[in-house]
């Protein structure tokens, strides 16, 4: 069962049902977190995408930094009755950030650098797209290092002038070598050293399409396939790939839907010890 604590989000939004047989809790808003729950035998589907639900009937969603007002969810119950439920997402309101001083050819990067760079993402949508259903995620989030938050999700990035996607994380300035601990129970689905824009990168899977993701690490401390808890030491803070000083990328994703590491640090925290 996921424990008792993944229902006190109430305080975040009011859990919303539709004709009784689908609620959810957490924060209905771009770049937000979403937990439902549905009874056994539903089927969901979202963005063209299965849903898989845990065997007591919970499903995690996570909303696009864009994604519009509304947005449809397919609910078909064990009886075979079918409907569309439309959720009405929250707009938010984004920062800009102004970054200087980073190695302008990862700015702008040349056709060989800029080939090398779609190579390794394609990495990176592998790992998240693995598909695993055991629910790690219900552990809940801790903050996975020590440091000053210095960018946050969402916000519009200007590097050395040049407008560029949005920041897709929470970044957590610390000194070299500072300790990168993991966020939740998971497995290491991609533990790669060096990447040209990540650096030394690693992305847990935290199950039912949940993953966390740690860059530019000086360190990576685990390999692919290993499963971590809560806590463990899995690298050190760096500034390898497109960084301009030494800090932790952390983020977040829902499959391939980028989503706000702090919004699921509020809607998934670690239970206090």
């Amino acid at each position: 069962m996921i424990r008792a604590s993944l229902f006190l989000f109430a305080t975040l939004i009011a859990a919303s049902a539709f004709a009784d047989d689908v609620t959810f809790t957490g924060r209905m808003e771009q770049g937000g977190l979403v937990i439902g729950s549905a009874p056994a035998g539903t089927a969901l589907t979202f963005n063209n995408n299965k849903i898989p639900l845990t065997p007591d009937g919970h499903f995690l969603l996570g909303i696009g930094r864009d994604a519009p007002e509304h947005v449809d969810l397919h609910v078909t119950l064990q009886d075979g009755t079918a409907e569309t439920k439309t959720l009405a997402i929250a707009k938010r309101d984004w920062e800009i950030e102004r970054v200087d001083g980073v190695p302008q050819q990862l700015v702008t990067p040349d056709p060989v650098l800029s080939a090398k760079i779609a190579a390794e993402n394609k990495l990176m949508y592998a790992a998240y797209m693995k598909l695993e259903l055991t629910p790690f995620f219900e552990t809940g989030f801790i903050r996975p290092a020590e440091g000053r938050i210095s960018g946050v999700f969402g916000s519009q990035r200007i590097l050395n002038g040049t407008p560029l996607a949005p920041h897709t994380g929470l970044d957590i300035a610390g000194g070299m070598g500072g300790q990168v601990h993991a966020a939740a129970d998971g497995i290491v689905t991609l533990a790669h050293p060096m990447m040209v824009m990540t650096g030394n990168t690693i992305v847990l899977n935290h199950g039912f399409g949940l993953e966390t993701i740690y860059i530019h690490m000086s360190k990576i401390l685990v390999t692919e396939g290993q499963q971590v808890k809560q806590g463990d030491l899995i690298g050190e803070i760096g500034m390898t790939g497109r960084a301009n000083g030494p800090h932790l990328h952390f983020g977040a994703t829902w499959f391939n839907t980028r989503i706000d590491p702090a919004t699921l640090l509020d809607v998934l925290p670690a239970p206090a010890k």
